[in-house]
């Protein structure tokens, strides 16, 4: 029997169980997913859960129940490719025929002093409810600063707005607009959303430090009650520390046109810890992870991967702006106003059905 171990029960982790589990042939094969949380959690929406507009246990949903799948709550230490196993925090070891590393990511500080000690995330479920604790015990009339102008940033801020009428919103970036990713028509339409909401954008910042309730742009000071990064990503620290595989940038892994390790076909990295020429996505996640089953399932019965894999086709991004408002990018096509707002909605609902919630 083949052994298969998943790290990371994200978006990607998930939907490679779901497609392994659907295929009635898949046999001879064990499945076992290690994560550190007892559920799939929707982080998209983490910005929601932070600004406390939406309740976690409405971005949980249960991992699939299935024979073949063995789920281990564990946190993973470290990854041994040249052996085949995998070290988890309480010192076992599981060793594995084949692997996914679908760990995610973690936030980039760039190495702004302080900055990883003294702001708030959402990049876990975890650190989202702490940042959810801290945001609401402001005092009335506080001022909050998000660093990043990118789409949390942006998600946040709205959601923060309707949340918190009260509050003094900072959204600082560096670039010259927020979502620099997006076409003009997109970036200029949510400017003008923040700018009558009172939401200060600070527009070419440069954050040289962080203290515990000051940062400082361009060195000048500005104290604030809460601070919150969402400016950049970069692959989970396991993955970063692999020695003698090659990386980007991000920390991210470069693989093969079959998401598999250069020297290592047994190993597969799909999601935030897998190079790509695509932005970062849950959608994307879920696109490598369907070709890593296809890929598993053709390697299993011992028949040839395809000569040309076929072209990842992603259906775009929708944003919100509060619960009534959103933009988007669907294809070359830009969306502003209600309908992409109803759209991420759908999407979320749709989602969350097809997986069992």
């Amino acid at each position: 029997m083949r052994n298969l171990v998943i790290l990371g029960g994200g978006y990607g982790g998930l939907r490679v169980i779901q497609k392994l589990l659907n295929e009635k042939d898949v046999r001879d094969v064990s499945v076992t997913l290690i994560e550190k949380e007892a559920y799939h959690s929707l982080k998209t929406e983490f910005y929601a859960l932070a600004a406390g507009t939406v309740a976690d246990r409405h971005l949980r949903i249960s991992f699939p129940n299935d024979v073949r799948l063995e789920l281990k709550f564990e946190v993973v230490t470290d990854i041994h490719l040249d052996d085949n196993k995998v070290e988890l925090q309480s010192g076992e070891f599981i060793s594995y025929d084949d692997l996914i590393i679908g760990l995610g990511c973690e936030d980039k500080h760039h190495g702004v002093p302080g900055a990883q000690e003294n702001t708030l995330s959402i990049q876990s479920m975890r650190r989202a409810r702490k940042t959810y604790q801290v945001l609401q015990s402001v005092r009335p009339n506080g001022r909050v600063c998000i660093v990043g102008g990118g789409l949390s940033g942006v998600e946040l801020a709205s959601e923060l707005r309707e949340s918190r009428p009260d509050l003094e919103i900072m959204l600082f970036d560096r670039g010259e607009n927020i979502l620099s990713m997006f076409p003009a028509k997109l970036y200029n339409y949510v400017t003008d959303w923040l700018v009558e909401n009172d939401v200060k954008i600070i527009n070419k910042a440069n954050i040289t430090k962080v203290e515990r309730h000051t940062l400082y742009n361009h060195d000048e000071p500005v104290e604030a009650d809460a601070i919150i990064w969402t400016a950049g990503i970069q692959a989970n620290k396991i993955v970063r520390n692999l020695e003698n595989v090659e990386q980007d940038h991000m920390g991210r892994l470069h693989t093969t046109k079959y998401h598999h390790l250069h020297n290592y076909e047994n190993v597969f990295v799909i999601g935030d810890c897998a190079c790509s020429t695509h932005a970062p996505s849950a959608q994307l996640a879920e696109a490598q992870a369907e070709r890593v089953a296809m890929l598993l399932n053709k390697k299993w019965k011992d028949e040839p991967y395809p000569e040309e894999m076929p072209k990842i086709k992603l259906k775009g991004t929708l944003g919100s702006l509060g619960k009534k408002h959103g933009f988007g990018l669907m294809g070359e096509k830009s969306l502003t106003g209600r309908i992409p707002r109803v759209l991420k909605s759908g999407v979320l609902w749709m989602y969350k059905h097809h997986s069992g919630s």
